[in-house]
């Protein structure tokens, strides 16, 4: 079963390709690390296989209606502004009347203690720290609850405990095996020891192109550190995985 198939999708811009015949399927159970260097088109791609941009190929998101869409996928985009004075709770629950549910339902009650967010739940959301308002609007695509979650650099802008944190919830979600049918995540991201330590599977983009697809062992070698992101890094493993230190730059 496939929660999500793109079969040779293509974005062309102006007289750029910032995605360029990407295929891949994503299955339940999968939580997928969307990695490379700044413009490789991880943005366009996940914006591509919502069907948001118009895009070639195949995406098996595209098709569906936005009522079909919002019951297959929830969607974070990079961008996250708060513009009303709402409280957090009521924030959140946006995501589950997304579905056509209650705001009561109970996944917004379970988003927001996955985010750490309960006792600030009838807060203004507006009055919260830029990282705290992060964490509220990761928790309303929580509160949509999906088969399929696509969350763009979610972690951008937390202290670092909360980006160990954050990862872990993206990586319970896939790994819970209590939803029918299975849940997975896709999540772009610029830390790569992060993207090692909690993704089953990583995909890297370099100029709009899929050049590597697999476990983060295989993919994040030091012949690919230098060719994709021009660098040299400094690798250990721990006990609660690897760790990776950039060291310095190199040519391609």
């Amino acid at each position: 079963m496939s929660l999500l198939t793109l079969d040779h999708l293509t974005v062309r811009r102006d007289n750029t390709i910032p995605v360029n015949d990407v295929s891949l399927t994503v299955a339940p159970g999968e939580c997928i690390g969307l990695i490379g260097p700044n413009g490789a088109g991880k943005t366009t791609l996940l914006r591509a296989a919502l069907g948001l941009i118009a895009a070639e190929g195949h995406s098996s998101l595209a098709p569906l209606s936005p009522r079909a869409r919002a019951a297959r996928v929830a969607w974070l985009p990079q961008q996250r502004d708060i513009a009303w004075a709402v409280s957090v709770g009521h924030l959140v629950s946006l995501g589950a009347t997304a579905r056509g549910r209650r705001p009561d339902h109970p996944s917004v009650a379970q988003a927001l203690a996955r985010m750490g967010l309960a006792a600030f739940r009838d807060r203004p959301a507006t009055a919260l720290s830029g990282g705290e308002q992060a964490r509220v609007l990761i928790a309303r695509a929580l509160a949509q609850d999906t088969p399929l979650l696509l969350v763009d650099e979610p972690i951008a802008g937390l202290d670092p405990a909360q980006q160990i944190r954050t990862m872990r919830s993206l990586r319970a979600l896939a790994d819970d095996t209590q939803t029918e049918g299975g849940r997975a995540v896709v999540v772009s991201l610029h830390d790569l020891g992060l993207a090692a330590r909690h993704c089953t599977r990583l995909i890297v983009l370099q100029q709009g192109r899929l050049v590597a697809d697999g476990p983060p062992a295989a993919v994040l070698t030091e012949a690919r550190m230098a060719s994709v992101f021009g660098i040299a890094c400094h690798h250990v493993d721990t006990p609660d995985g690897p760790v990776f230190q950039p060291m310095a730059t190199v040519e391609p």
